[in-house]
């Protein structure tokens, strides 16, 4: 048991992509969930479905690369974890090289991406960011 599961499955797919692996199998929750949908949605990896592995379910990342066989994600980092928290206000969301890439964050209203978070108005933990 991992003290900080987010940060588990960010280096999964990060050691995936290091290693040119089609899919990365992580262990399953509503959170990491939420995070590979928001992954898909703004077209860092191709898919993703859960899995039932007897007793426990994961999450099947596939990982996407351009045509040049590159790595769509460049860099996957945490930015809150256990041990620091990193709340934002709606105001403070930072924009991630430029607007470039995205952060996703965990407010009130469900798990976002900072861009949508700003639109929403709301603020929250930020989790991680890509580009």
């Amino acid at each position: 048991m991992t003290s900080d599961p987010i940060s588990d499955m960010l280096t999964r797919i990060r050691n995936g992509i290091k290693a040119r692996h089609a899919k990365v199998d992580v262990p399953a929750s509503k959170l990491k969930t939420e995070i590979a949908r928001i992954l898909k949605d703004e077209g860092y990896i191709l898919n993703y479905k859960i899995v039932d592995e007897g007793n426990h379910k994961a999450i099947r990342v596939y990982l996407k690369y351009t045509a040049g066989n590159q790595p769509v994600i460049a860099k996957l980092e945490r930015v809150s974890r256990p041990g620091c928290r990193v709340y934002v206000g709606a105001a403070e969301i930072p924009k991630v090289l430029g607007g470039l890439g995205i952060n996703i964050l965990t407010t009130p209203k469900g798990v976002m991406t900072g861009k949508s978070a700003r639109k929403e108005n709301v603020g929250g933990e930020l989790l991680c960011q890509v580009y």
